[in-house]
């Protein structure tokens, strides 16, 4: 499996306009083989940080969810929400059981 952690810092004030925005992609995502999350959250002592979880089969599934059509959608959607550079985390999940 893949987990990507992906924080998106924005705008002063722009979270409510994110979130809807994220309502659009993630029913494009919903849609998606081999992809089994992707949520948004916000932290009460940062709500100008989005984060979003994701996990996926694998790498391949990854790559299909960052070429789709809804993906390009969102980031010409966002950009004049971006406050900064995200962070992206792309992980390698262990299996521990």
């Amino acid at each position: 499996m893949i987990s990507v952690i992906a924080k998106i810092p924005l705008k002063e004030g722009k979270a409510a306009e994110f979130s809807e925005a994220f309502k659009e992609i993630a029913a494009g995502v919903a849609k998606e083989e081999g992809n089994f999350l992707y949520s948004l959250n916000f932290s009460k002592k940062e709500p100008d940080l989005a984060v979003i979880m994701e996990r996926y089969t694998d790498k391949e599934a990854l790559g299909l969810h960052s070429q789709s059509d809804h993906y390009k959608a969102f980031g010409a959607k966002i950009a004049g929400l971006v406050g900064g550079a995200p962070d992206v985390a792309i992980m390698e999940e262990i299996d521990a059981a």
